[in-house]
């Protein structure tokens, strides 16, 4: 009888041992998958201006380091940017290089129009190569007997390119210009175009000349013939993390993030 009650008894033990260790996974799995939710949540995907990544960048190491959020950038020509969100790609939060796409926006509804404000502005400037001879004081100076080719953004999905074609229209000189020119896909590629010399010239925002120490920056863009050079900021209507692109986005009109951006040749 006592073997009996010995054997019942080492029986319940295996049991209740078998139980609490599945119970410990169990807690164990819900546990590691709540954190992996919550890492999840705290992960942020900002679809931004390609003539925004390197203040950006700077951005995202001290911004990591202060709030617990992860920062996933997308750099590209703004229009690009607009129909990725157009057509459901991921995003978080948008900043445009010009009004025009985030006004596109929000007319389909694709921001959350309380959440936009605009963050920096920028200056249109024209470059040349570091070993160039050209030397023009003024944009209207420009000639296609001295150059082979320019480089601007692609004017129907570059803001960049859009206020090049604008401002050389308005001093009337595109047409002359015209067949001189070459598209880019964003101002960054207009960038490398003239530091590799594969153009002459090209337009660029003042912030990417001043990333190059291969270039040589010969004039600035009159604004009186373009549209103010506005970026916009808003919070993706469809995100799942509205409070924390809420937050990133008053971050970027801190004075901490304004200096930086005026650093890299912005200004709001």
């Amino acid at each position: 009888m006592n073997k009996v009650k010995i054997i019942l008894f080492l029986l319940l033990f295996v049991v209740l041992a078998i139980g609490c260790s599945n119970n410990s996974e169990n807690t164990e799995t819900k546990s590691n998958r709540t954190e992996s939710e919550n890492s999840e949540e705290m992960n942020l995907t900002i679809s931004a201006a390609a003539s925004l990544t390197d203040a950006l960048d700077e951005i995202k190491s001290i911004y990591e380091k202060e709030n617990q959020v992860k920062l996933t950038f997308n750099f590209g020509g703004s229009g690009s940017l607009a129909q990725q969100i157009q057509q459901g790609a991921p995003a978080d939060v948008f900043i445009s290089a010009n009004q025009d796409w985030m006004d596109t926006l929000e007319e389909e509804e694709k921001i959350i129009v309380d959440t936009r404000s605009d963050i920096t502005g920028n200056n249109l400037v024209l470059i040349t190569g570091k070993s160039s001879t050209l030397d023009y004081e003024k944009v209207e100076d420009m000639n296609d007997k001295d150059v082979e080719q320019i480089a601007i953004g692609n004017p129907e999905s570059v803001p960049a390119g859009k206020y090049t074609e604008q401002s050389l229209k308005n001093m009337k000189i595109w047409d002359k210009l015209e067949d001189s020119i070459i598209l880019a896909k964003d101002v960054r590629q207009v960038l490398t175009y003239v530091e590799t010399g594969n153009v002459d010239i090209g337009f660029v925002y003042e912030s990417d000349a001043e990333t190059s120490d291969k270039i040589n920056k010969l004039t600035t863009v009159d604004k009186d013939v373009h549209d103010p050079i506005i970026y916009p900021g808003a919070v993706i209507a469809d995100t799942e993390h509205e409070q924390e692109a809420k937050d990133f986005l008053n971050y970027m009109e801190t004075d901490q993030a304004q200096e930086i951006l005026e650093k890299y040749g912005f200004q709001k």
